[in-house]
């Protein structure tokens, strides 16, 4: 099952580490900082390759993240960072098609890859000893990738069809995507990560094959090996494999800055649906950005107090406490390459109307601004920091997940080690004074679907999928 990944995960499991040195061992690589448990090294074609060990079972996750996502993506080829995806699993010409997914699936392994705003990551799940043949089979896609157009003229049609099962007959999820886009103007997170409808029926091999070239060098990419492995064993087979592989020239990342919002935007989105829903989101800084290095953690302490577990001001207060809303939801992320939103979605109880959900969820945001949010709230969500760091060392998979978005971000993979401490420092006066610097009309962007009749939309599609990822 492929996958796009619309938004980091909720960071509140970063990977927490302490720093120690590490001496260099070798030639062809240069080694970085390292913490328990990782290692840092860097080859000489510009590949970065960080290896966490953990010896608890005889497993390692193997993971490829390629700086590249939909938003280095312009009009005309959006989508394509996923569409290439896709086409990654159709063959060189030393591993024909599908044969990369039959070998790993042989040796009892699981395999598939993801898209993001900011990466494109491929990952494998395999017993120890085979981690070599992972890295193989990943060294040779990397530069080998057959690109047939047959090929790619039978995948762009199941691109299509995942967009229109996933967005255009989703109601809720068609009016994220119209929400984004109404937000942003400069910003490339406007653009959505399947890509517009009109760019995918444009879409060619050609295309593909460009991008493909631009940013599918070794200099563009980090290797990740989270598991039972012995970091110069992990980095002697990364040099045999990727080591050869020339770097290139990528192509420059232009700003795209967004211009300051001026005055509060809205949008009605009209669509067959059940439910009425509610998207609201304010232009906010991330890490990256931040004018204060502390503004991005009292950020997302503040979307945990709206709506981080059953004991938030949402679930609490506004599912079960007045039974305005079926559901509400508070998300921030701070660790993206572009400045983002942070964002409230509510669907209405029964029997209560959408303007009475807005007219809560910004009673909610009035609170924040005007009161500290108390003791007893912050230390809950503190808490929960602490349990999250504790369920992050049950996965292998989650840990190296970390390290690859932190880098891939553009933020080093060491950010992980000051988040407890940054979250637990974090007060309530600071809350308040985020939500009155950034959570104010001019900032904000609403997104209201207003449900239409069902009724039978665009004819059934005769589209043959491919499971094998």
């Amino acid at each position: 099952m492929r996958q796009l990944l619309h938004g980091l995960l909720p960071a509140l499991a970063l990977l927490l580490v302490g720093c120690s040195s590490l001496p260099q061992h070798g030639s062809g690589y240069t080694s970085g900082p390292s913490a328990e448990g990782i290692q840092e090294f860097t080859l000489d074609n510009g590949m970065k390759v960080i290896v966490r060990e953990n010896h608890r079972a005889p497993v390692v996750v193997s993971q490829v993240w390629y700086r590249v996502g939909s938003s280095y993506e312009h009009p005309g080829i959006t989508g394509i960072s996923h569409a290439l995806e896709h086409m990654m699993f159709k063959g060189t010409e030393r591993h024909g098609q599908g044969e990369f997914s039959r070998i790993i699936a042989e040796l009892g392994g699981r395999q598939n890859a993801f898209t993001g705003r900011d990466f494109t990551a491929y990952f494998q799940t395999l017993e120890r000893s085979h981690l070599e043949l992972a890295l193989e089979l990943e060294a040779d896609r990397m530069r080998n990738l057959l690109l047939d157009e047959e090929e790619f003229l039978r995948e762009i049609e199941v691109v299509k069809e995942e967009r229109f099962l996933r967005t255009d007959d989703n109601p809720n999820a068609y009016t994220n995507e119209q929400f984004m886009a109404a937000a942003f103007r400069l910003n490339p997170y406007r653009i959505p990560i399947i890509g517009w409808l009109d760019d995918l029926e444009n879409m060619t091999v050609a295309d593909l094959r460009r991008w493909y070239d631009d940013y599918y060098a070794p200099n563009n990419a980090i290797l990740v090996v989270a598991g039972d492995v012995q970091a110069k064993e992990v980095l002697a087979m990364a040099k045999r494999h990727f080591g050869p592989i020339a770097p290139r020239e990528v192509p420059a990342d232009k700003p795209r800055l967004e211009p300051p919002q001026e005055g509060e935007r809205r949008l009605i989105v009209k669509r067959p649906a059940e439910l009425p829903y509610l998207a609201m989101g304010y232009q906010v800084p991330v890490l990256r950005h931040a004018e204060a290095v502390w503004e991005p953690y009292a950020l997302e302490v503040l979307a945990s107090i709206l709506s981080g577990g059953d004991s938030a001001r949402f679930g609490r207060e506004l599912e079960r406490g007045e039974q305005i809303v079926a559901g509400a939801s508070a998300s921030y992320d701070p660790h993206t390459r572009h400045n983002s939103l942070l964002t409230l979605r509510a669907i209405p109880a029964r029997g209560r109307d959408i303007d009475e959900v807005e007219a809560a969820l910004r009673k909610q945001i009035q609170r924040l601004r005007d009161a500290p949010v108390t003791a007893s709230e912050l230390e809950r969500v503190k808490a929960q920091v602490a349990a999250s760091k504790v369920y992050e060392l049950d996965s292998l998979f989650y840990q190296a997940m970390q390290i690859g978005m932190l880098e891939t971000v553009g933020l080093d993979w060491q950010v992980g080690e000051q988040y407890l401490e940054r979250i637990q420092g974090i007060t309530a006066e600071q809350v308040q004074a985020v939500a009155n610097k950034y959570l104010h009309d001019d900032a904000l962007t609403v997104a209201i679907l207003e449900p239409q009749p069902q009724s039978s939309t665009r004819p059934a599609r005769e589209v043959q999928y491919d499971h094998r990822h």
